[in-house]
């Protein structure tokens, strides 16, 4: 008798993670870093790499796993993707894998008598609330590397400081929308950013693109900076839509949503300040990362 979680543990697992070591070395990090991230020991790496471990040719050979190992690989060494997301990662496309696909042929070829019956294991949910939280926390992750990166962004950030938000899909309040504790500030002319992105931690910026989204805007990230009228200019010229909205509101929805109403494709919102109150440029977009983009083009 065998079990489909046997090949799991005993062909598909050495297979991936010996594919995993052999991209992240290739892609420069030392076998030491490689244990870490992998969360196995030094001689367990040089076996993976150096082709001492039995791998299975089906595994070897299959797109989706070779795509997986592509972009966990990537997202490793980059700092831009978690062990965690990682690892739910892995553990989708095993449950994707069971599910009459080829854990299930593999599984039947050595039981015959599964023919016919095997291969029904479709018991996890694959667009889970672990997977998708971490593909915000990822998603937020490279646009943060594109905020610290990009030259001169520290010039945008205002002087209440910035923060990078992206919400879930189904987002309907602060604790769906992660951001960066602390802001972003300009610490001697460098975007400083303190701590890995959270959950609930950015009420100003999330409350921006939750009431973009109550009115109807697809927008899923949202970024502040400083504002200036050339860089309302610079946007609308780059073929952005912006609209002002009124900065001393007493209802955040009502303001913004008038906003939108007046130019329902606006990316952009603005406001002009007010007494005690800073004058801002918020940036609405698909993703983190399309956000930072549009920033980045300020510069």
């Amino acid at each position: 008798m065998r079990f489909a979680e046997e090949i799991v543990v005993e062909e598909f697992l050495p297979t991936v993670r010996s594919m995993l070591a052999e991209d992240l070395r290739d892609r420069g990090l030392t076998q030491s870093e490689v244990a870490d991230l992998l969360g196995i020991s030094q001689s367990a790496v040089s076996k993976y790499a150096n082709g001492e471990v039995e791998r299975n040719d089906r595994f070897l050979e299959d797109d989706r796993v070779k795509n997986l190992v592509a972009r966990l690989g990537e997202g490793l060494a980059e700092g831009t993707m978690s062990r965690v997301e990682a690892l739910v990662e892995i553990e989708i496309l095993i449950r994707r894998l069971e599910d009459r696909d080829l854990v299930a042929e593999i599984h039947e070829a050595q039981m015959p008598e599964l023919a016919g019956h095997g291969g029904d294991f479709n018991v996890h949910d694959p667009e889970g609330d672990l997977r998708t939280t971490e593909r915000v926390r990822s998603s937020l992750r490279r646009g943060l590397t594109i905020v610290e990166s990009a030259s001169g962004f520290a010039s945008l950030i205002p002087a209440v400081g910035s923060n990078l938000c992206e919400c879930t899909p189904d987002a309907d309040g602060i604790d769906d929308v992660a951001g960066v504790p602390g802001r972003i500030f300009d610490v001697k002319g460098q975007a400083t950013i303190p701590s890995d992105p959270e959950f609930g931690v950015s009420e100003h910026v999330a409350s921006i693109l939750l009431a973009a989204r109550r009115n109807g805007s697809d927008a899923r990230a949202a970024l502040n900076v400083w504002y200036d009228p050339d860089i309302v200019a610079a946007l609308e010229d780059a073929g952005y839509a912006a609209v002002e909205f009124d900065a001393e509101y007493d209802d955040l929805d009502a303001v913004v949503g008038a906003a939108l109403r007046e130019n329902p494709d606006a990316t952009v919102l603005y406001h002009t300040g007010g007494y005690g109150i800073e004058p801002i440029v918020y940036l609405l977009g698909d993703d983190a990362e399309s956000v930072a983009k549009m920033a980045r083009g300020l510069l």
